[in-house]
């Protein structure tokens, strides 16, 4: 019953919540009003509540005790959120790759506490399952599967796809699906798709390393966009941008942004919509994380507004389900064909056991319960991690609350180079993370990090975390 709450009701309460957290009105360790009360209060049924504070309960808010109602959670109200960046909206090459080369090379040793890496922790996907179904895949796929399922790709990961986005309420051909080898080959098709060489491509600020990279690669331009660290792009930025600079694409990610974390509100996905298909610009809309949603509810991606093929929609199995088999797809409008093309003339096609294999695993394999332990284990380990943070770093210190994804976005409050910081910390403790200079043209998210959160908060993690935190303690004193 309560799935069929409007969300704009429970919502409401949520909003209210957060606000009176963040303006003070409720202190960590603070019981706030029971379910019974706020439904008096607002004028709404106890499973509007309910909903609402289980939101609340999963975004790290607020923490429920048997017997004794729900209290807000000790990390909020300490650091506070950082503010959105306003970049100079200028027209640039970028010249990043070697750059993002040596940082994820240093990062990738295995004794290294990898709070920098890209990827979730491994154990936390069913491995041994979807090993079986690929040695099956080997063993009793049709004889001419090496030509049917070239591009677009297999025709049952195909529908499978399609009919997941259908249970989102979006309607996607099959005509429109490419399979590809991770997302990043969706999403590098899908700029060379809509771009030439020396074309300008809007993108956040701070952005995914791998869209400066696959920009610097096809020889296009960067505009940076102001991005909210908890709402995304900028609309009005957006528009200042085309007004200024001829911007044949746009390529962002509307929830649980990478690196920041953000989501943007129907309201701002409609109003960047707006702005891009009054100009007829194509939206390139990675959206990697799409499953990893702490709230009750699945929020949309841009493509649930598209109406002219405007949206190539990118996403993989990578971050939910299976990392090693590389397997993306993307929904890709109008574009379906010159995708398709592209990807003829290179890659040539994924390989066809890791397709079957996935499209059995989603047919059969219990993906949804998958997700939902995924979801759980993941939102845990954020809170662990942000509590860490609160406790431990420098006074002044930033720190993002995504409702999704597993990624923090720290600003120290002192002027220290990340990328220093990287070498340093690996030297002396084996850490990683990942500076702000992978994620933007210049220098200006150097006293930034990005914080790989997906790992257990065992010793090891907690005793690193606390290494870190002195350690970034002791450069801000001498600062």
């Amino acid at each position: 019953m309560s799935s069929q709450i409007p969300t704009s009701r429970y919502g409401g309460i949520v909003d209210q919540v957060k606000r009176q957290i963040k303006e003070r009105i409720w202190l960590p360790g603070e019981r706030i009003p029971s379910v019974r009360v706020m439904s008096k209060a607002q004028s709404v049924s106890v499973m509007t509540v309910l909903k609402a504070y289980e939101q609340l309960e999963a975004e790290g808010w607020i923490y429920a005790k048997a017997k004794a109602g729900y209290f807000v959670a000790a990390h909020f109200n300490r650091l506070s959120e950082p503010e959105q960046a306003t970049p100079q909206i200028v027209n640039r090459s970028i010249r990043i790759n070697r750059h993002v080369f040596e940082v994820l090379r240093a990062c990738k040793q295995p004794d290294v506490v990898p709070f920098g890496s890209a990827f979730p922790d491994p154990s936390l996907f069913p491995v041994p399952a979807i090993g079986r179904l690929l040695s099956q895949a080997i063993k009793t796929m049709p004889i001419n599967s090496s030509i049917s399922d070239l591009p677009p790709g297999s025709l049952d990961l195909r529908r499978a796809i399609a009919q997941r986005y259908l249970r989102d309420g979006i309607e996607v051909s099959l005509d429109e699906l490419v399979i590809t080898s991770g997302a990043m080959e969706s999403l590098g098709l899908c700029l060379a798709a809509v771009t030439q060489p020396g074309d300008s491509v809007a993108i956040e600020s701070p952005a995914f390393y791998g869209a400066l990279q696959a920009i610097e690669r096809l020889n296009l331009k960067a505009v940076e966009i102001p991005t909210h660290p908890r709402d995304g792009m900028s609309p009005e930025g957006l528009e200042q941008a085309i007004a200024q600079n001829n911007v044949k694409a746009c390529w962002l990610m509307s929830k649980f942004q990478n690196p920041l974390g953000a989501t943007m509100p129907v309201s701002r996905q409609q109003a960047v919509y707006e702005v891009l298909a009054r100009h007829d610009i194509p939206l390139i809309e990675d959206d990697v994380y799409a499953e990893l949603y702490f709230g009750a509810e699945k929020p949309m991606p841009l493509k649930a507004l598209d109406d002219r093929g405007l949206v190539l929609h990118c996403s993989s199995f990578s971050k939910c389900l299976a990392p090693g088999l590389r397997v993306g797809w993307v929904a890709a409008g109008r574009y379906a064909r010159q995708v398709e093309e592209l990807q003829f003339m290179s890659t040539l096609s994924v390989g066809a056991p890791n397709q079957l294999a996935l499209a059995q695993y989603l047919h059969h394999g219990g993906y949804d319960n998958h997700l939902r332990r995924l979801r759980r284990t993941l939102v845990q380990r954020q809170q662990q991690m942000l509590g860490a943070i609160e406790e431990s770093f420098p006074a002044g210190t930033q720190v993002t609350r995504p409702a999704g994804g597993y990624f923090l976005w720290v600003v120290l409050p002192k002027p220290i180079d990340t990328s220093e910081l990287l070498t340093d910390l690996l030297e002396r403790y084996q850490i990683s993370i990942a500076p702000g200079t992978l994620f933007s043209a210049d220098h200006r998210y150097q006293h930034c990090m990005r914080i790989n959160c997906a790992y257990p908060w065992d010793e090891k993690h907690q005793t690193a975390l606390y290494q870190l935190a002195a350690y970034l303690t002791e450069l801000c004193e001498k600062r």
